[in-house]
């Protein structure tokens, strides 16, 4: 039997019976739309979610740590926050010294390696009247646009006496004088201004002794959700210098090493290989990309349960074919018979009832796909409509459901599918009919 004719008399049989073929095709595009709007679902919260978190982690950036805790004498406490002047170096520890970061550096995929400090100074930010306290991080470079963090005004471009200042940091002067009850002063136009940062240190028999340093704000950034907010960025070779004089000594970086390094990956895909292989290096590294690898775990099971609710309503969508298939099977016994009798072999048989129940399974995972797509649509309009007006501060979700191209064809070639399954003891059962018989059944 030639396709074409295999074709038109599918479709001439599925015609003689509307009203139960299309009550059977309606199981199958109710499962085929659960299945398509549970699974976009889930992944657009998954992609709502990994977009939130780039838009304020970058996910090539590694964060890598000394590993103080190596030595034979145990884990030795060291503090690497604001307010630490000292480290300690004892034999077998990783510290991140000059010779550590170029091994670093070496390493393939790596973008760059930048070291970047807490200043281990006390110190007092001044405009004026106006005080402010900030983070003061030192970094090793010349711009800070190689970090990526968004800038709100001025230049990124760190030369020697400026400072760059985050988006909080920036509004967080007040005026120690002033008095109960007495309105807050505006905040300082502080873009390209001269300011003053007042150091600290205590001698032993407790006197403060202080050190004013004029630095020019050359830029302002933008907030980013992160450290970078609340800090004061200044050069390392300057911080440097600010520590040694808090200490009364040298710092010896090959002895010390830096608090931190920032490692950037080229390729997004390799973070987490470039994490293994500094944390087997002895350092300890950490990176945003194993969040987002958590994340895509979670709603990937998440899908997966989704899926299944949508596939327990095919699965009776499937059973409908099979008892629709097996009716069709006992009202043309005789003409199925009739048909042996003229020539037609087990295989043409087999051919047109598996013909039949596929044809039901498309039809119904089209209509499925269809309604899915829709109802995914407005789903996905409604959902952001929603949280948009309950969100409180932070950017606004932008997806809520999302259908790649890959699952309306998944959904349709699955449905067609599951009815040829459905179809499959039907089919063999009348292909192994015996003519004789077949004529005979009433």
């Amino acid at each position: 039997m030639r396709f074409g004719d295999l074709l038109n008399l599918v479709l001439y049989n599925l015609g003689r019976r509307k009203g139960r073929v299309a009550l059977t095709t309606l199981g199958v595009i109710i499962g085929t739309a659960a299945v398509i709007l549970l699974v976009s679902l889930g992944l657009g919260l998954q992609r709502n979610a990994t977009s939130q978190l780039w838009g304020i982690s970058d996910l090539r950036r590694i964060e890598v740590y000394p590993n103080y805790g190596g030595g034979e004498g145990g884990p030795v406490a060291v503090a690497i926050g604001p307010g630490a002047i000292g480290s300690s170096s004892p034999s077998g520890q990783k510290l991140l010294t000059p010779a550590a970061i170029e091994e670093i550096r070496a390493l393939e995929g790596v973008e760059y390696a930048i070291p970047r400090n807490w200043v281990g100074v006390s110190a007092v930010l001044k405009v004026g009247r106006l005080e402010n306290y900030p983070s003061l991080l030192a970094v090793d470079t010349d711009d800070l646009a190689i970090f990526d963090y968004p800038l709100e005004a001025g230049t990124t471009r760190l030369e020697r006496g400026t400072a760059i200042i985050g988006s909080w940091a920036a509004r967080q002067f007040y005026d120690p004088r002033q008095r109960p009850g007495q309105e807050p002063p505006p905040q300082p136009d502080l873009l390209n201004q001269q300011v003053r940062l007042v150091l600290q240190k205590w001698t032993q028999d407790g006197q403060m002794v202080t050190k004013t340093v004029n630095l020019r704000i050359v830029g302002i950034l933008a907030e980013s959700r992160s450290e970078a907010d609340g800090a004061l960025f200044v050069r390392m070779d300057e911080a440097t210098a600010w520590e040694e004089w808090a200490r009364g000594q040298r710092i010896n970086r090959n002895r010390e090493g830096y608090n931190m390094l920032i490692v950037r990956a080229r390729d997004p895909d390799r973070v987490l290989e470039l994490a293994d292989q500094i944390n087997a290096m002895g350092y300890m590294a950490s990176t945003p990309q194993s969040f987002v690898q958590g994340i895509n775990n979670f709603y990937l099971v998440l899908q997966l349960i989704f899926g299944g609710v949508g596939a327990i309503a095919l699965l009776v969508a499937a059973i409908g074919i099979a008892n629709t298939m097996t009716m069709a099977i006992l009202e043309r016994t005789r003409e199925i018979g009739l048909m042996k009798a003229l020539g037609a072999t087990n295989r043409d048989v087999l051919s047109i009832f598996l013909g039949e129940a596929a044809g039901i399974g498309f039809l119904g995972g089209l209509g499925g796909v269809l309604i899915g797509w829709l109802g995914s649509a407005m789903l996905n309009v409604v959902a952001i409509t929603y949280l948009a007006s309950q969100s409180q501060g932070g950017p606004p979700p932008t997806t809520a459901t999302f259908t790649p191209l890959w699952l309306p064809l998944f959904a349709l070639a699955f449905a067609t599918l599951i009815g040829l399954i459905s179809g499959l003891y039907p089919a063999l059962r009348a292909a192994t009919l015996v003519p004789v018989n077949a004529l005979k059944y009433e």
